[in-house]
């Protein structure tokens, strides 16, 4: 019992910081990888895996001045700075206003409605967002948008996942997906990937394991598919375009296993979650590198499964060189990661140790605001001090004998 509630509240943590990092409602490049929360906490939890690369299209899209459509979420370029410059630039120019067409004027209307609920998002002012963001959707649907359409229910169908709205997320996400798949969006497109990894963590959150392994299973192989067709173009034919998308692809593909592993550790089915943590592992630190937030969160979670499989030593190990890595890089999640250590320490009867970094980690948290970590620590602290009496007594009673 003590093993299932200390894996399933580091799957609540893990999914926290999960859902923070893909919950992004953005309408340009500046903000798409800021999280959907006012709290910085929050933000600074998020170690994004991927770059979402859906509003490039969508704000291409409307730069090209493309009234419908399908297409993926790989394309790549740039242009949102001066896209939303020349908006900004119309708002004021009432000479140009009266020589658009109706048209124009409603594709100006969405992309502010847009801007309004990133805005809101960002004030923490969800409510708010949620009405721009339906009334931006009506007007895509007007207008026969596509890109816009598939944009819009995404960040709606975000908006509602990070509040707790499952249910809505889900018919969300498949009317994304619809509407990408019915405009000619390969199905093992990585915007399509992504928006199934959200459907299967929504199903594994409402117990659906049926479909959150099905889920899972397609978005790793899928993946794994792709990339084995990508290594087939000699190197020296590669441009950068197809390394970018190799690499997103794989990083993609890490932040599926990722998630299964943290999945199959709520379910206690740990040998598997063990090796899917140790691929995902293998490829952030190839890809990002071993100082990498996400690499080190990766190496504290893996100790931690092998912690509760028993394997106390080398737990002891690999997280003791997160800890160490992450003091020398400066990671936001320290307390996080300390919290792990202390909990390592006290299955192998450290007590002391494990009360020192305990009381580090309390005062991290607490100075990043993170009320959550905090409780848990608290917990830790309260158990520390538990076993720590109860092998006082055992000694007292043996002498005593």
């Amino acid at each position: 019992m003590a093993a299932s509630c200390s894996v399933r509240a580091v799957f609540r943590q893990s999914v926290r910081r999960w859902r923070c990092a893909r919950g992004q409602v953005c309408a340009d490049r500046e903000l798409s990888q800021r999280c959907v929360t006012s709290q910085t906490v929050e933000g600074r939890r998020s170690a994004c895996w991927v770059k979402v690369t859906e509003h490039e299209s969508f704000c291409r899209t409307f730069q090209n001045q493309q009234g419908g459509g399908g297409g993926g979420g790989e394309g790549r370029g740039g242009g949102g700075g001066v896209l939303w410059a020349a908006v900004a630039f119309s708002l004021f120019s009432s000479s140009d206003e009266d020589h658009r067409d109706e048209a124009q004027k409603k594709e100006d209307e969405l992309i502010l409605l847009l801007k309004k609920a990133k805005l809101s998002v960002y004030r923490g002012q969800l409510q708010a967002a949620s009405g721009f963001l339906h009334q931006a959707v009506v007007l895509a649907h007007q207008t026969h948008n596509n890109q816009a359409i598939i944009y819009t229910y995404s960040q709606m169908a975000n908006l509602a996942y990070v509040q707790g709205q499952l249910d809505s997320a889900e018919k969300l996400f498949k009317a994304a997906m619809s509407f990408m798949l019915s405009g000619g969006t390969p199905q093992d497109d990585n915007a399509v990937i992504e928006m199934s990894l959200k459907l299967a963590t929504i199903y594994a959150e409402q117990n659906k394991a049926e479909l959150a392994e099905h889920g899972f299973r397609f978005c790793t192989e899928s993946l794994e598919a792709k990339l084995e067709k990508q290594k087939e173009i000699p190197e020296e034919q590669q441009t950068e375009e197809q390394e970018a998308l190799r690499k997103d692809t794989r990083l993609l593909l890490g932040l599926c296993l990722d998630s299964r592993a943290r999945y199959r550790a709520s379910m206690l089915h740990l040998s598997q979650a063990t090796q899917d943590y140790q691929n995902a592992l293998k490829i952030c630190r190839q890809e990002q590198g071993d100082t990498h937030p996400q690499t080190l969160v990766l190496m504290s979670d893996l100790a931690t499964i092998m912690d509760l499989q028993g394997q106390h030593d080398e737990a002891l190990v690999l997280v003791q060189q997160a800890v160490d890595l992450s003091r020398s890089a400066g990671h936001p999640d320290l307390h996080v990661l300390l919290g792990n250590m202390a909990g390592i320490l006290l299955h192998t009867g450290r007590f002391e140790d494990a009360m020192q970094f305990y009381r580090e980690a309390l005062s991290l948290a607490r100075e990043a605001g993170d009320q959550e970590s905090v409780d848990m620590i608290q917990e830790g602290l309260k158990e520390v001090r538990k076993r720590r009496d109860q092998e006082r007594n055992q000694e007292k009673a043996a002498k005593e004998e």
